[in-house]
């Protein structure tokens, strides 16, 4: 392993003796968001960022102005504005593999090329090298100038990987159905289990699909078995339909024309069939879990378009700058990481649920599972030792009104805390209305109640005051204190956001 400086123990630092001190004090008090709300009105603007587009309100957590202060001042006790700037210039952070951590490079503008140079890498020159290439190739899905071999127009693209390779494409492609606009579909294959590849293909005609390979090295077991099972699946169909005669050139021009790789492993490529041309790679300081906005975006490129995929980028370079360049204390990204922090250490909270109120994002906590769990799923610190603290929490959740009818039991009344993430869009793809009732205002009308009812509960003499009989009400009473964080997409609309963030501050204050 290379030398590198070992990590501060946060639980020697002074922020910790403090923020242990302070969760024993708001203990002893009582915790209660009803009462602090009623004594702060302004709590709610206090605890609230925005950022672009984004609205994000932490004011229902357990926290005060004392826990932020505490928070931040561990963070910087134990280096992470150091960590967060050696990251960002490439040093090798990742210690296990001496490599650089860079996935924020893939998302750089191209004018930032030669900015960036590792390990004597330009690295947004070749980011923007494979990106050019991925639009050029994707453009030729799109127009129909790319063909089968017969040649029909390109219909639908399945695209086979597992983990990093699979999460986050699938649950872009499904958050952004509603801006597919060239009739090309995606199905995702992943798992290994052959009904997985039976039901994707169920349906399709090989002599329209495009299969891409996403797999770094090609080797990967599940993705390489089912490379070869669309395979033989696309060569046996084309055969039937008469398509091909089954001759080794045909069946060589089937597989070129069929299948495409997302890989480095270029020697692997082209014994597979694929024409190396035709593959597209990352590189090694690419984390497969932080992989979706660089070659293992292809299928989405070729759903959506440059366009889309670049505003998708664009975005998160914007995140990233606000990340780095915003002091901790108004730095929701960094606070939102923080106040896992406390409720994983102090309040010994095992679990997050993540609840977006939104059926395009039904993928989304899947996804946040890789992203935190496989980041944080470790035992020992980057020189090597034992942790000192809880590690990181586990990440679940179901979209919005369904856990409703679920799970939502739990974390309202159960014995556990159970912090949260609602996430909601003001504006909808599908606008409809029951009637009067626009439908869509209705499912936000269930969003903000649900983050309300966490927050401040419900008493025996209000529920008394609905009309509840006596003996029941002991099982409709429920205590609040149950953190969550509310964060909105307000888009293009203000009227329609500004509308949203005061019924927000209704919400909390009534």
């Amino acid at each position: 392993m290379p030398s590198v400086n070992p990590p501060v123990d946060a639980t020697k630092t002074s922020a910790w003796t403090k923020l242990q001190r302070h969760y024993d004090e708001l203990a002893e008090r009582g915790i209660s968001l009803k009462r602090w709300f009623a004594e702060d009105p302004a709590r709610v603007d206090r605890l609230s960022y925005d950022v672009n587009d984004l609205h994000f309100d932490l004011s229902k957590n357990l926290v005060d102005d004392e826990t932020i202060k505490l928070l931040c001042d561990l963070a910087r006790e134990v280096g992470v504005e150091e960590r967060r700037a050696a990251m960002f210039s490439g040093e090798h952070i990742n210690t296990t593999e001496d490599r650089a951590v860079l996935h924020t490079a893939l998302r750089r503008p191209a004018s930032d090329a030669g900015k960036l140079i590792v390990d004597g890498q330009d690295t947004v020159a070749d980011v923007h090298e494979v990106l050019d290439r991925m639009y050029a190739f994707a453009e030729r899905v799109r127009s129909g100038e790319w063909v089968g071999v017969t040649g029909r127009k390109i219909e639908t693209v399945v695209s086979i990987g597992i983990g990093g390779s699979d999460l986050g494409p699938v649950m872009i492609y499904e958050a952004l159905k509603p801006y597919a606009d060239a009739g090309i579909s995606v199905r995702y294959v992943s798992n290994i289990d052959p009904n997985d590849m039976a039901e994707k293909v169920k349906g399709l005609d090989p002599e329209t699909t495009l299969v891409v390979i996403v797999s770094k090295t090609f080797t990967t077991l599940e993705t390489m078995t089912n490379a070869r099972e669309a395979r033989t699946w696309l060569l046996d169909g084309l055969v039937a339909q008469g398509a091909i005669d089954g001759s080794d050139e045909s069946v060589a021009d089937a597989v070129k024309k069929h299948f495409v790789a997302v890989s480095t492993n270029l020697e692997l490529v082209a014994e597979f069939g694929i024409d190396p041309e035709n593959a597209f790679g990352f590189w090694n300081w690419v984390g497969g879990r932080y992989s979706v906005d660089a070659a293992v975006g292809l299928s989405l490129i070729i759903a959506y378009g440059p366009k889309t995929f670049s505003d998708l980028l664009s975005g998160f370079h914007d995140i990233d700058t606000y990340f780095c360049d915003t002091p901790l204390e108004k730095n929701v990204v960094a606070l939102m990481g923080l106040i896992n922090v406390w409720y994983v250490n102090f309040f010994k909270a095992e679990s997050h649920a993540v609840l977006p109120y939104n059926q395009y994002m039904h993928r989304f906590p899947a996804y946040l599972q890789q992203l935190t769990m496989e980041s944080n799923g470790k035992s020992t610190r980057w020189d090597g030792t034992p942790v000192t603290t809880e590690t990181g929490e586990i990440f679940w959740g179901e979209a919005g009104t369904n856990g409703q009818h679920a799970f939502y039991q739990l974390i309202h009344q159960g014995t556990r805390l159970i912090p949260a993430d609602f996430i909601a869009f003001v504006n909808t793809a599908n606008p409809t209305r029951d009637g009067e009732q626009d439908v869509h205002e209705l499912f936000l009308g269930n969003f903000l109640a649900q983050t309300k009812a966490l927050a401040f509960g419900k008493t025996a003499d209000e529920v008394r005051a609905e009309g509840t009989a006596e003996w029941m009400v002991p099982a409709r009473c429920f205590t609040g204190n149950r953190p969550d964080h509310v964060d909105i997409w307000h888009g293009a609309q203000r009227a329609r956001a500004r509308r949203a963030h005061r019924a927000v501050r209704a919400h909390h204050l009534c």
